[in-house]
């Protein structure tokens, strides 16, 4: 399943990027808000929901925008099982994908154009995991920090 969730930063940018999945890529998506603008939420609840949704299964994906990115990825990687990226640009989600088997990406919405959004989205949505060995041992080791 794929999640997607915003802030009131976000709000415009999700829609957007809400019609291009299930219309465009014909993707089944779940939105978990939020369902109208509200200037005064906060990216915590939203990122928190997400995550939790996105670690109960690993073939799970989440994307979460707000302004920077920075606060939904911080707080999305508190949650057990998450791998929260900040999607700057195609190559760099392509390798957090390919290489720390990423989970959750997180957009900058006031940064990132409708179109470089969706690019991004896309090659996260596109890109495998490397199933090294090398890449193994250190989503391991990254999993043994977790509490």
């Amino acid at each position: 399943m794929i999640y997607i969730a915003s802030d009131h930063a976000g709000y415009h940018l999700k829609k957007d990027l809400l019609e291009y999945l299930i219309k465009k890529l014909e993707l089944q998506v779940e939105d978990l808000g939020p369902t109208q603008y509200d200037e005064k939420d906060d990216f915590v609840d939203f990122a928190a929901a997400l995550a939790k949704k996105t670690a109960d299964d690993p073939n799970n994906r989440g994307i979460l925008l707000c302004s920077s990115g920075h606060g939904m990825c911080i707080a999305a990687n508190k949650i057990k099982g998450i791998r929260a990226i900040i999607g700057y640009s195609i190559s760099g989600v392509e390798l957090g994908r390919q290489h720390n088997d990423a989970n959750v990406l997180c957009l900058a919405a006031r940064t990132l154009s409708k179109d470089h959004a969706e690019a991004i989205t896309k090659k996260f949505l596109d890109t495998q995991f490397k199933d090294e060995e090398k890449y193994i041992r250190r989503i391991e080791k990254i999993s043994a920090l977790e509490y």
